[in-house]
């Protein structure tokens, strides 16, 4: 797939010079939906992330579900709300807006869309798709600490890696799903503090993953 600023490399140090560990107890949740995120991202500014999709199960979704997610902020709110955009070229679509206080909504939409694309893909309940991923959300997680290329400089960065259908009882009927990896890569040096989130499925009988989808920061826009 296309990699597009140093903002979105992860550096081979990551794997070399990363300690491995194990989040415990709410640690998962509360580094993935971390609060604050977006209070020091000024109002008048915009966060743009890209996203990257490639779907075996249903080759037709990539190109429509590929672009950027844009950020912006409502200054006319009494409160701080954030705004989120899908973005291809000039065709623009509002995905809705959130309280800025609770943190970065991209979290949300990452998963939200997994699950969507999942049952497209490998059909059942998205509720039950749903809650499975939400149950990985306050589980133990593999995490990794390490670092990452941002704008040209080395800054420390979080890897957490989640495998919400590793001990499902249908995943030899999920099509390659039952293998789904979440990876989110987080950072208090990136506005925002997501750098990347990241899902991919194995195809069950091998080659290509079956679906991947990509999202990463690509830049702050000023509004100056």
């Amino acid at each position: 797939m296309k990699k597009t600023l140093a903002a979105l490399l992860v550096t081979a140090a990551l794997a070399g010079a990363a300690q491995a560990g194990q989040t415990v107890g709410t640690e998962t949740y509360d580094l993935l939906f971390k609060n604050g995120t977006l209070d020091a991202v000024a109002p008048e500014a915009t966060l743009v992330y890209s996203r990257e999709t490639e779907n075996r199960g249903k080759p037709e979704s990539g190109p429509r579900d590929s672009g950027e997610i844009a950020i912006s902020f409502d200054e006319t709110a009494e409160k701080k709300v954030a705004e989120l955009q899908f973005r291809q070229g000039e065709k623009h679509r509002n995905l809705g807006s959130f309280p800025a206080s609770v943190g970065n909504p991209m979290i949300m939409f990452f998963y939200e869309t997994v699950v969507r694309d999942m049952a497209e893909i490998a059909g059942g309940s998205p509720f039950y798709i749903r809650n499975r991923v939400k149950d990985a959300l306050i589980q133990p997680a593999e995490m990794v600490e390490g670092e990452a290329e941002l704008n040209g400089e080395t800054v420390p960065v979080t890897t957490l890696t989640l495998r919400p259908f590793a001990d499902d009882p249908n995943r030899e009927k999920m099509k390659g799903f039952g293998d789904l990896t979440l990876t989110v890569t987080m950072s208090e040096e990136v506005p925002g503090w997501y750098l990347s989130l990241a899902a991919e499925a194995p195809h069950p009988i091998g080659g290509a993953p079956m679906y991947v989808s990509d999202m990463r920061f690509e830049r702050l826009e000023s509004g100056q």
